[in-house]
């Protein structure tokens, strides 16, 4: 596994991105064609536990002067199985997998608070105990583990808010058009979902529950509108895995409807 990884260090960042763009997108007609919507649901919680965890890794992206936190392809995945959600299983079976992901995230920081909250050896204890690197666990669980709670409060209320209003605006762009374009609603519902999410983490985040609140200049150029642009492509780029959904998977979505 470490030499795996040190290969995949080795490589352009535009490649490993594309990778795991292609495995998150793939994963989800996977999950579908195996598990049906319980399937998705896995995939949901998988990918909001995974981003949280992921956002605490910063990277340098050749479009921006500044590292930015990583976690942007795994949340733009999440809306990609939204859609699918709501085109083959109704707009409340989304609904329940948003809950259900949420549910898996508050679930999952319990746990490691309390996990962390168990003493950890000590440097002695850890040697006789033949597992040296016992000590540094602590400290790296905390990092992962332990998110600033305003930062963790605005991440799950973005996630809420953008997410249940991806299913609403894809559901109307549905009736509006009859069902036809496909291809429309899919990417309007992400592009506006995306930016409320931007915004509504922003806003929370680095304002209202900030110490130091930033500029406003800096909050809606920097933090809002900043990864923005790269949401959209990715937005975009979730297209033909819609439409490849629609034509293989739509028997087995009414096998599983009767």
């Amino acid at each position: 596994m470490l030499s795996l990884i040190h290969t995949l260090n080795q490589w352009p960042f535009w490649l490993t991105w594309i990778i795991q763009l292609l495995f998150c997108y793939s994963a989800v007609l996977v999950m579908m064609r195996l598990l049906g919507q319980n399937g998705i649901y896995v995939f949901m919680a998988v990918m909001v536990i995974a981003g949280n965890i992921q956002v605490t890794k910063l990277v340098n992206f050749p479009f921006y002067d500044n590292p930015v936190p990583l976690g942007t392809t795994l949340f733009a995945a999440t809306y990609l199985a939204t859609d699918i959600l709501t085109e083959y299983y109704g707009a409340a079976a989304a609904r329940r997998g948003i809950l259900l992901a949420f549910s898996g995230m508050v679930l999952m920081v319990i746990t490691m608070v309390l996990t962390l909250g168990f003493t950890p050896l000590t440097m002695l204890q850890s040697i006789q105990a033949g597992m040296p690197e016992a000590t540094d666990s602590q400290k790296a669980l905390l990092t992962i583990f332990t998110p600033a709670p305003a930062l963790l409060l605005a991440s799950l209320s973005s996630f809420l808010i953008s997410q249940f209003t991806d299913v609403w605006i894809f559901s109307l762009i549905k009736r509006l058009t009859h069902q036809k374009w496909l291809w429309l609603r899919n990417n309007l519902s992400c592009w506006l979902s995306a930016l409320l999410d931007n915004t509504v983490f922003s806003l929370l985040a680095w304002r209202l529950f900030s110490s130091s609140p930033v500029p406003w200049h800096t909050l809606i150029l920097g933090y809002i509108l900043g990864t923005y642009l790269l949401r959209v492509i990715i937005s975009a780029m979730n297209t033909p895995f819609i439409y490849l959904a629609a034509k293989q998977l739509r028997p087995q979505t009414h096998d599983l409807q009767a």
